[in-house]
């Protein structure tokens, strides 16, 4: 299913990337800021609360995990547009004590009682965008509990009282916010509960409205009392099972209440001495890994940034990467990508043979075996001790689903959108599995020790956008906030995990610090550049100067974020 990307959205992205680049007068890299630097703690989010939220948990003896539940579970009040206790969640956790580095996929399945079959019979070629069949099961209050099981310290209670005190009492919106709020409440607008959630008085809050969400206060309260078992087995689950019958949805309590996370292995490759580290599928993950391994093969700190021949070798090395995507990403409890294969620098060097210097490719074709668009919050933190944590969370589509259980204050996410419908396909649906995901936390370890947790927001642009920063941080030396702000490339249009194809070559699209010269260049190999606006995500990070005993930490400068430390 296309969307339409709102138009004020690619205003913001575009006023906001104006002057990205490279100073045109020092010729250096441009950065909307300084970096932040401290040495006991640091946090990056989305919205300014709730860093502040997570700083005041780190000062108070919690841990990073503990700070990153506190942050998350402030976000899904102030910034419903991205995430929320509807939606599911990834994480990369680095352990200082045990020096180990773990993943948690807390995403959730596909109704038990909903089958291909019944899409078949209402004539579907996707899964429709809004409404029931897109909901799956909501990960991230699980996530949370698995997180802090492992890593915790202070009690669920003392994690989550921020973000009911704010609910009780009511926050200023942000402008960033307020926008996307006002651009989805209204498509969403027919379904029971989003009125009288999320447009209090008729309408979305503007910026610098004071919004309350008494509802999701009291959800809040029970998750902190009660534990996950509240939200999966108790009250919670009762309503949401109520609510999705009332509108015709198949989500079921049965569905809550068998639902598990999964600890996983990060997978790794190593980019010129750095070892990065993303998630394997469901997630798109390994896409940026896959990048890193065919631009490796290219000397691009001679091609200088944002040249035409970067941006060519760049935007192709996304083209061929996102191929595989499209073929081999899905359900490991369901398909078996080839992973090994995917990562090798064997594979890259084949693949990147496909590669022209000189034109753009209108196709590729995916490796042989034998989304454009979502919302999202990305937040990193680091403790005194050396923790660090690297959290993604999602409705997938800014509000979600549109189902929004008025009595719980919260939408659920509509990521059963991201199944194929096609039969014999990797992600095809089927009862009980865990869809295609765009959200992907990442971290780069440099001589077995940690060095980055970052993560870019927005849907397919995220693994792109990985690649962009890595190359910005190792080829182009920027440092971490020159790295976020640094003007970015999106190609879309490649083919996709359900099931669409490309054979146009895609669009370009290029912030306004890229010259109309180098446009031009690219015009003439081959690629259609875009002359309308779209978005390119939202950043966050936290660099360990380990010789230093020092944090660096930046966030978007095209969002409501900060930095923030100690």
């Amino acid at each position: 299913m296309k969307r339409v990307i709102p138009l004020v959205l690619g205003l913001l992205a575009s006023m906001s990337a104006a002057s990205q680049g490279f100073d045109r007068v020092t010729g250096k890299p441009f950065a909307s800021r300084s970096e932040v630097i401290a040495t006991h703690g640091m946090v990056a989010t989305s919205q300014p609360l709730a860093t502040q939220v997570a700083l005041d948990i780190l000062k108070a003896g919690g841990s990073a995990v503990d700070a990153a539940i506190a942050a998350n579970a402030t976000l899904g009040l102030v910034e419903p547009t991205g995430c929320g206790i509807g939606g599911d969640l990834f994480a990369i956790v680095w352990d200082a004590e045990k020096g180990e580095l773990t993943g948690l996929n807390a995403s959730g399945r596909s109704p038990e009682s909903l089958t291909l079959q019944h899409f078949r019979d209402l004539g579907l070629e996707g899964v429709p965008y809004l409404g029931p069949l897109a909901v799956s099961v909501p990960g991230a209050v699980d996530g949370w509990f698995e997180l802090h099981g492992r890593y915790g310290r202070l009690p669920m209670s003392e994690l989550l009282a921020p973000a009911i005190s704010y609910a009780d009492e009511g926050f200023p919106v942000t402008q960033f916010i307020a926008n996307l709020w006002a651009e989805n409440v209204e498509s969403r607008a027919e379904f029971p509960g989003v009125q009288e959630i999320y447009m209090p008085g008729g309408a979305a809050p503007k910026t610098g409205d004071v919004f309350k969400n008494p509802n999701l206060a009291n959800t809040y309260r029970k998750i902190a009392a009660g534990g996950r078992d509240a939200f999966y087995k108790g009250d919670i689950a009762k309503a949401v099972d109520a609510y999705m019958a009332e509108q015709g949805g198949f989500l079921k309590y049965e569905d809550m209440a068998k639902h598990t996370s999964e600890w996983v292995t990060p997978v790794s490759v190593n980019y010129r001495g750095y070892d990065v580290y993303e998630l394997p599928p469901n997630g798109q993950g390994i896409i940026a890994l896959e990048m890193l391994n065919l631009l490796e093969g290219y000397d691009l700190r001679s091609m200088e940034f944002g040249s035409a021949e970067y941006l060519h070798t760049l935007i192709e090395a996304k083209k061929v990467a996102y191929e595989d995507r499209g073929k081999f990403y899905a359900d490991p409890d369901f398909y078996n990508a080839p992973i090994d294969m995917l990562l090798s620098k064997e594979y890259a060097n084949e693949r990147r043979q496909l590669i022209s210097a000189e034109k753009a490719a209108t196709s590729y074709p995916p490796g042989d075996e034998k989304l454009e668009k979502g919302d999202t919050i990305y937040l990193t933190v680091a403790d005194s001790d050396g923790n660090m944590v690297s959290l993604i969370q999602s409705n997938y589509g800014d509000l979600g689903s549109g189902m929004t259980p008025e009595e719980l204050g919260f939408q659920l996410q509509n990521r059963g959108q991201l199944f194929s419908l096609k039969e014999g396909h990797a992600n095809v649906y089927e009862p009980g599995k865990r869809p295609f995901h765009t959200i992907i936390p990442a971290f780069v370890m440099k001589d077995g020790k940690p060095w980055l947790s970052f993560g870019v927001m927005g849907g397919s642009m995220q693994p792109q956008a990985h690649a962009q920063v890595i190359v910005n941080l190792v080829d182009f030396d920027m440092n971490l906030q020159e790295a976020g702000d640094a003007a970015r490339m999106r190609h879309s249009g490649s083919s996709t995990a359900m099931g669409d194809v490309m054979t146009d070559g895609g669009t370009v699209y290029l912030e306004s610090g890229i010259p109309e010269s180098v446009r031009e260049e690219l015009r003439a190999k081959g690629h259609n550049i875009a002359t309308q606006r779209t978005v390119y995500g939202g950043y966050q990070a936290i660099l360990r100067d380990d010789v230093r005993g020092v944090y660096f930490g930046a966030s978007e400068s095209r969002k409501d974020g900060q930095a923030a430390g100690y």
